[in-house]
């Protein structure tokens, strides 16, 4: 629980970052995202959430 936790809390940081030190470039990525298909969202979902998977997979493999 402490690691999912430590996890999470990264993830805010990262997300934190990303609009103090660059709000226009959320607006242009929102503009970007705005313009695809949904399909084509969805399968950067789908996309997202495999890699995701993978890195946890081999963190655990790796004895993280």
């Amino acid at each position: 629980m402490g690691l999912a936790l430590w996890g999470l809390g990264l993830v805010f940081v990262v997300e934190g970052l990303v609009y103090a030190l660059a709000p226009s470039l959320v607006e242009d990525l929102l503009d970007a995202l705005r313009r695809l298909t949904l399909e084509q969202r969805r399968l950067m979902g789908l996309g997202a959430i495999t890699l995701g998977l993978a890195l946890l997979w081999a963190a655990r493999a790796a004895g993280v």
